[in-house]
């Protein structure tokens, strides 16, 4: 509890001296949601040339990118320091955190904000609820409870690849493009239904490189689409534990890379 009251005042004092420079916030916000509508946009051009895409349509398409979106954004609003993880290395700054009494992983993340990906956060909420009153979805109590561990889980799923790839840093130094290269499978194929890869493809993004479980596996549970599985129908469930296996995990692996740091002045 303490760790997390301390990251809590640190992540507040950042948010705060971010916050001084309103027209920033407003520019970074509009940058997120311009650059997140355009990819919507190209989705919603494909949808209206061919009318579906491996069966999904688009209220069903824009249910699945809100549910990507939020989850993205709800990750990067604490997780967005691991991008300069390589400079905080390099550059000897992660040497100050060690001497200071709070973890080096929590003053890492909060040494700023990035107000841009309140954009994506913002982005994807609007989209969600959206969609949501069109999408094909029984909204009970349970249905509701289960979006939000989805987008809570999904956030962990992504949160904990960005840390496991960014803890190779203690060893690589460079870790900016294999964190780039994650960023960019999610982006890439997280907006679509992965059957439309093929069965290859979808194992892979399924139990190699878990982004199934961010969005499109909780979608197919929310849309009673779990006959087109080729997995069993409760790794969609599931899908928000994954998420906190995962960060588990990712942080563990975190723990035991650090202890290969050597200072920038060896």
């Amino acid at each position: 509890m303490r760790g997390l009251r301390v990251y809590l005042l640190l992540a507040g004092a950042a948010f705060r001296a971010e916050f001084q420079y309103r027209g920033n916030l407003f520019i970074n916000i509009i940058g997120g949601l311009f650059y997140q509508g355009v990819g919507l946009a190209f989705i919603w051009a494909v949808l209206d040339r061919f009318g579906q895409v491996g069966g999904w349509g688009l209220p069903e398409i824009a249910f699945l990118y809100g549910l990507r979106l939020t989850a993205h954004g709800l990750w990067l609003l604490p997780g967005h320091q691991l991008v300069h993880v390589d400079e905080v290395v390099i550059e000897g700054e992660y040497d100050r955190y060690l001497v200071r009494p709070v973890s080096p992983l929590v003053q890492l993340l909060t040494r700023r904000v990035r107000l841009s990906s309140l954009g994506d956060l913002a982005g994807g909420v609007v989209l969600l609820s959206v969609a949501s009153a069109s999408a094909p979805v029984d909204w009970t109590p349970g249905a509701v409870g289960f979006l939000l561990l989805a987008v809570l889980g999904g956030a962990l799923v992504e949160g904990a690849l960005q840390l496991a790839a960014s803890a190779l840093v203690f060893r690589m130094k460079r870790v900016s493009p294999i964190k780039f290269a994650i960023d960019m499978i999610f982006s890439d194929f997280g907006n679509y239904p992965l059957k439309i890869f093929g069965s290859a493809a979808g194992f892979g993004l399924t139990f190699v490189f878990p982004l199934a479980f961010v969005a499109y596996l909780p979608a197919t549970v929310l849309l009673d689409r779990e006959d087109e599985l080729a997995v069993p129908a409760w790794l969609g469930w599931g899908a928000p534990a994954v998420g906190v296996l995962l960060m588990y995990a990712a942080y563990r692996f975190w723990e035991r890379q650090t202890r290969h740091y050597e200072s920038s002045g060896h």
